[in-house]
């Protein structure tokens, strides 16, 4: 085994203002901010980035390291929970050619109890719960900053019950995309429709839900490829219920591929939904949280508001729509993008190796080079609403307090010919 060199707390502070790329190596719920060893802070070393050990048992590791520009000529300092798991990423730097690692094993014992060592959290991380998180629920633990004694696990899907009864969350009932959603717009139903739709799931305004959907590598040649998203599909589902008014809405990062990970029992039952007869609140309570096409007219013109377009490079310069079901092709002028990754069905520029959610500082990073910065109101969009939400979502942990998804997105702008468009690359000016 590899002797790497110890770090104090002292030296740690001073190497890291010389530029050493402080890592974190625990997991990206840790990361976060949930406090896993009781800790007495939550989350991570202030400008520290996310590397967990789990990564480390994937063949595209070093992608993962390149992607976020940790090079060979960086001095590196690991910190973690056990020195087992910084040990074992440590080892994995020195077999990629990393020359200047060291370690720091004072994180739970300094670190953590000094108030004037700076750390950082996610700001909502409460509402992303691990697979642990949701384990200890189900089997009638009380998880960590869980007060209450109603909740549901919902396994989201689109047109695809076989995602569901092929194996799930023991316990969890299925909820088809299209109970919130209209298949005519893909824009929210109204609020008549939620209120039955959401009685019918057995959730109330006052019930803990945990959304989850499971990745099944969608194909744009299938008919419906939205069907093996449901990974997205479930953030769908999370915005149109918090825009509804359910209080307490989680969703379970990395979704079914982190449940799978962490080795638990996995379920075929098809669990009977238990209506409940009032939902228990007006909807929509959170009337903010959606844009539709008059206001996404205004944030256009305004100079505090801007519309953000998280689809695909070749959708927003007009080499394609998209969707097998939109013709239009091309970009809503104005519009700042916000690339989401290949195509309709993927978000890769927002997950992780693992499907869990991207560190927030890089994703905050990324969208400030664009100029999208928490000061404006911001609508994100996309084709029909799926992926526009899951970016609201990480602006939403985020903390960031003026943030919508624009529902009606690229299908009901390009719908009406009175609506501009434009194609090709941008020139210099517009981006």
């Amino acid at each position: 085994m590899t002797q790497f060199r110890k770090v104090t707390t002292q030296e740690l502070k001073e190497k890291a203002r010389h530029g050493a790329k402080i890592i974190d190596v625990r997991s990206v719920d840790a990361y976060n901010g949930w406090r896993l060893k009781n800790e007495e802070r939550g989350g991570h070393i202030k400008g520290a980035r996310s590397l967990p050990v789990k990564w480390t048992k994937y063949m595209d590791w070093i992608e993962s390291v390149r992607h976020k520009e940790i090079l060979p000529k960086d001095e590196i300092i690991l910190y973690g929970y056990t020195s087992e798991e910084v040990q074992k990423v440590a080892e994995q730097f020195t077999k990629a050619d990393y020359p200047m690692i060291s370690i720091y094993e004072d994180f739970l014992t300094e670190w953590v109890t000094d108030e004037r060592n700076p750390m950082e959290k996610l700001p909502n991380y409460r509402h992303l719960v691990s697979a642990e998180w949701v384990k200890k629920l189900i089997s009638g633990d009380r998880p960590a900053e869980y007060d209450d004694d109603k909740f549901v696990v919902v396994h989201s899907h689109y047109r695809n019950r076989d995602a569901y009864l092929s194996g799930h969350i023991p316990g969890a009932i299925d909820m088809d995309t299209n109970a919130l959603e209209s298949p005519e717009t893909w824009n929210r139903r109204s609020p008549q429709e939620l209120k039955k739709a959401l009685e019918e799931h057995g959730i109330t305004a006052d019930t803990t839900v945990v959304l989850y959907g499971k990745f099944m590598f969608p194909d744009n040649d299938d008919e419906f490829p939205g069907s093996a998203a449901g990974d997205i599909g479930a953030i769908r589902n999370a915005f149109i219920m918090m825009y509804a008014g359910v209080k307490d809405v989680r969703v379970l990062n990395g979704g079914f591929q982190s449940w799978e990970d962490a080795g638990y029992e996995v379920s075929t039952e098809d669990v009977p939904k238990e209506p409940v007869s009032e939902f228990g609140a007006e909807i929509p309570a959170n009337p903010q949280l959606a844009v539709d096409v008059p206001e996404a007219k205004q944030m256009l013109a305004a100079q505090d508001a801007e519309l953000v377009c998280v689809r695909s490079y070749p959708e927003y310069i007009g080499e394609v729509s998209g969707y097998n079901y939109i013709e239009a092709k091309g970009r809503i002028p104005g519009a700042i993008f916000a690339d989401c990754g290949s195509d309709a069905y993927h978000m890769e520029n927002y997950r992780n190796v693992d499907h869990t959610t991207r560190e927030f500082h890089e994703t905050e990073e990324n969208w400030r080079k664009n100029g999208i910065t928490p000061d404006k109101h911001l609508a994100f969009y996309c084709g029909t609403g799926w992926r526009g939400s899951e970016a609201w979502f990480n602006a939403w942990l985020m903390g960031w307090p003026k943030v919508s998804v624009y529902d009606g997105g690229w299908f009901e702008w390009s719908n009406d010919p009175k609506n501009p468009y434009e194609t090709g690359v941008p020139d210099k000016q517009e981006a």
